[in-house]
């Protein structure tokens, strides 16, 4: 039973070590909503925002990120659903 345990933390460490570090920290600069090209990147093949898990973004800026590409699908420059 110890030796599960032990496999399971090990796991769970090494997947968690890798420190992502924020883009826009990173580079200090914010993407708007008309940066239609910088947006996509966050952005799944369906079109769905990515996680902060995912991305590396910080809280900050993540929620900053989210307003921006639900801007640009308000105003028709990014779309709500791509087809598959």
């Amino acid at each position: 039973m110890a030796k599960t345990r032990g496999r399971k933390k090990n796991r769970k460490n090494r997947l968690m070590s890798r420190d992502k570090v924020c883009v826009f920290c990173k580079e200090k600069k914010l993407y708007n909503w008309s940066d239609q090209e910088k947006l996509v990147e966050f952005l799944s093949p369906r079109s769905r925002i990515l996680s902060r898990s995912v991305t590396g973004v910080c809280v900050k800026h993540q929620k900053m990120l989210t307003e921006s590409i639900k801007r640009a699908r308000h105003l028709a420059l990014l779309p709500f659903v791509t087809k598959q």
